[in-house]
């Protein structure tokens, strides 16, 4: 069993395109290939722990596609997941829609995670930092103690800030990243990197 990391598919959402410039010509065209590019990587028996962020749009139309997702999904929530705490009582009644959907287990708030011979914790929201010019929802980003971080939210912003990892796809040529691949990453040490270039 391999397993992969992602988040911010951000299915659904035709303005997620010119914001992160995401090279699809629709939105149609961005979800199939984002579901195509999951599928060539991740197999049956693995699994894959999505940091937030899942779908958008008409929610109807764009919700099921996970069960178009090979592997055992973990959904760690984000702030566009309806099932997101943050939202109050606007999320009630929607975990069991996602795991209805497809989703194997949802997961609020962050997870300590094992990538290789690493601990580190899993968050939709980095330590600091933003897709926007300023950083939203600090009340809730997990306190920074020294430990790594693998997160989502900032989209094409960075790949990694220090110990700060982001998994989402728009930093990862539109695919999951296995565990094996952050285990170097962290063995590596604490670096700034820019995104992967997409090979669209």
């Amino acid at each position: 069993m391999t397993r992969w990391f992602t988040a911010d598919l951000h299915l659904g959402h035709a303005n997620i395109i010119e914001y992160s410039s995401r090279p699809f010509g629709s939105v149609d065209a961005m979800n199939r290939a984002l579901v195509d590019r999951w599928n060539e990587i991740v197999a049956d028996h693995d699994e894959v722990w999505m940091l937030g962020d899942f779908a958008l749009g008409r929610i109807a139309d764009t919700l099921p596609l996970v069960a178009e997702l090979t592997g055992r999904k973990v959904l760690l929530t984000g702030n566009h997941d309806r099932c997101w705490p943050g939202h109050g009582r606007r999320s009630e009644g929607w975990e069991q829609r996602y795991l209805d959907a497809g989703f194997d287990e949802i997961v609020h708030g962050n997870a300590t995670v094992s990538i290789g011979r690493h601990q580190a914790l899993a968050c939709h929201f980095p330590y600091r930092g933003d897709s926007q010019d300023r950083d939203r929802y600090v009340d809730s980003r997990p306190a920074d103690r020294g430990r790594w971080l693998l997160h989502g939210h900032v989209h094409e912003r960075w790949q990694q800030r220090g110990r700060m990892i982001n998994v989402g796809v728009d930093a990862w040529d539109y695919r999951p990243v296995s565990e094996a691949e952050l285990s170097r990453l962290i063995d590596s040490g604490p670096a700034d990197r820019t995104p992967s270039q997409p090979g669209v």
